[in-house]
Parts: structure tokens; C-alpha cells; sequence
């Protein structure tokens, strides 16, 4: 079976989406949709602005929600995916892409995403680490011992885990995990606590705009971040797609579950190729490749 997963924020470059613009003339068209639709030329900032026009995080979610969409668009026919997933926000691409979601409607609710987000982070200081080269359950063991807000956010691979939280949550895990062994432990340059409790204000912002949203019946199964299932029912989806902001993104396990629901390859569909590494080490056999824009 033919699985496609779509990347999140990091994955965004300067240039992005500039060949599709120029060679395209449905890509063109959804662009200039996207600009409009946001207020402001989005493609000027993607194609010649600068990296940190990008890390702006109302532009970074839209810019790779629109790359990513726009590819898996213009590849047109042989785009048929069997199974989709996508790494936080790159769940709403993957939504978009199995037609779950008009193109329209999820760049509206990406926009409104990233807004909530950057309005919880300069709400309360706080930051996410990179925990490597140490076993899940014992970093889980170790935050249930600390007396802060410091939860796992991203299960990216095998022995590695991104924990997010309070700024004095994140230096205390940082200190105990590197004491319990870990290779790594570093704080990630990020504006907030994604995936924690921190983004409860956020969430419910985003839960009024999902829920008035309207959903259809995708062509195929979405395996969604928070549970780590596929799922068709647009209720269901909604659901996930809330609990997702507050809860951890489960990429590892998701990728574990595509396999034994029978994915024979994966084609990563977006900027950067961060998800295709993270499949390898989950198996190093699995063919994965990046979707390729063809003029």
C-alpha cells in the first residue's frame, strides 16, 4: 500500500514553491488563492524573503501547508494514496490531500492555528528539548518525577523524543535525563511548549474554529498524532485534530501501525526530507522517497 506523509514546521526553506509558481499554472492559481485568502502575499516571503521572515510562525505553518498541498495537487493522477499521516502540522496537509478538507478551509484553519499558538506562546515563557539516545519510558518515567509542567511532545524515532514544557520544567528534565544517560539532551529553538498543556488556550481557540468547519468523508484512511490510528469518520477527525494540540505527536508509533496495516512504501510530500529519515529508523527497509514536481 502506498502511504504519503506530509512534514511540519522546520522543514521550510527560502525559495520554496517558487518552481511550482513559475511552471505551473495550478499551482499559480492556488497560490494567489492562498494570498488572498491570508491578507498578505505569503509567496513573496516563501520565495524571496528571507529565513526570518519564515520562522514567523504565522508564515511558517501556512508556507509549508501550501507547499505541501500544492505538490501532492500537482501531481495530479498519479497521486493516489492508499494511507496519509502527517507530523503535526503537517496533518492538515495530509487532511487536504485525502480530501477530508477543501484546500480553502484547512489553510484558513492552519492560519487560525498558527495564530493561537504564537498567542499561547507569548502568554507563558516556555520550550521544548530534543532528548536523544534514550529509551521512551524511561523519559516518561522521569518527567512523572518532576513537579512542573514538562510532558512528551514529539515521539519523532527510536530513541528520540522531544519533551516540552515550562522553562524550569525543560532545564530540570534536562539535568535528570542526562544523569540517567541520555547522548543528548538539548533545548530546541522554539517560541513555546507545543504539544502540552501550555497550548490549552490555543486549543480551545482552535476546537470553536475546527468544530464550525465543515469535513467530508476522505478517499482514504488518515493516521492521526494524537492516537496513532486511522481514522475516516469526519467527527473522529475533528476530534483527534483538537486533542492534537495538548497532546503528543505519536510519529514513531503511527509509523509502526502504517507498516502493520500493510504500507509498502512512503513518499514524503513537502519541503525537506526530515520525515523520510525519521521512517528509516523505524525500518531501514521501507522504500521512502520525496514527491517529485513535475512541470
Amino acid at each position: 500500500m502506498k502511504a504519503y506523509v506530509f512534514p511540519g514546521q522546520g522543514a521550510q526553506f527560502v525559495g520554496m514553491g517558487k518552481d511550482m509558481y513559475q511552471q505551473s499554472a495550478l499551482a499559480k492559481e492556488l497560490f494567489e488563492k492562498a494570498n488572498e485568502i491570508l491578507g498578505f502575499r505569503i509567496t513573496d516571503l516563501m520565495f524571496e524573503g528571507t529565513d526570518e521572515d519564515l520562522k514567523q510562525t504565522k508564515v511558517t505553518q501556512p508556507a509549508i501547508f501550501l507547499h505541501s498541498v500544492i505538490l501532492a495537487k500537482t501531481l495530479g493522477d498519479s497521486f493516489k494514496p492508499e494511507m496519509v499521516a502527517g507530523h503535526s502540522l503537517g496533518e492538515f496537509s495530509a487532511l487536504v490531500a485525502n480530501q477530508a478538507l477543501s484546500f480553502e478551509d484547512g489553510l484558513v484553519l492552519v492560519s487560525k492555528r498558527a495564530m493561537a499558538m504564537q498567542k499561547a506562546c507569548e502568554a507563558e515563557p516556555s520550550t521544548m528539548a530534543a532528548i536523544l539516545g534514550q529509551d521512551d519510558d524511561v523519559v516518561e518515567k522521569a518527567l512523572l518525577e518532576i513537579d512542573e509542567i514538562v510532558v512528551p511532545a514529539n515521539y519523532n524515532s527510536p530513541g528520540q523524543l522531544v519533551i516540552s514544557g515550562s522553562i524550569k520544567g525543560i532545564d530540570m528534565a534536562i539535568e535528570k535525563l542526562t544523569a540517567l544517560g541520555a547522548k543528548r539532551a538539548m533545548k530546541l529553538p522554539v517560541g513555546g511548549a507545543f504539544h502540552s498543556p501550555l497550548m490549552n488556550p490555543a486549543k480551545i481557540e482552535l476546537a470553536e474554529a475546527i468544530n464550525s468547519t465543515k469535513f467530508s468523508n476522505p478517499i482514504c484512511p488518515v493516521y492521526q498524532n494524537y492516537l496513532a490510528l486511522p481514522f475516516t469518520n469526519p467527527e473522529d477527525i475533528k476530534t483527534n485534530l483538537i486533542a492534537q494540540l495538548t497532546g503528543p505527536v505519536k510519529w514513531t508509533q503511527t509509523v509502526i501501525k502504517m507498516l502493520a496495516d500493510g504500507a509498502t512504501s512512503f513518499t514524503e510530500c513537502g519541503p525537506g526530507k526530515v520525515l523520510q529519515g525519521l521512517i528509516k529508523k523505524v525500518d531501514r527497509q521501507i522504500p521512502a522517497e520525496s514527491a517529485e514536481f513535475i512541470a
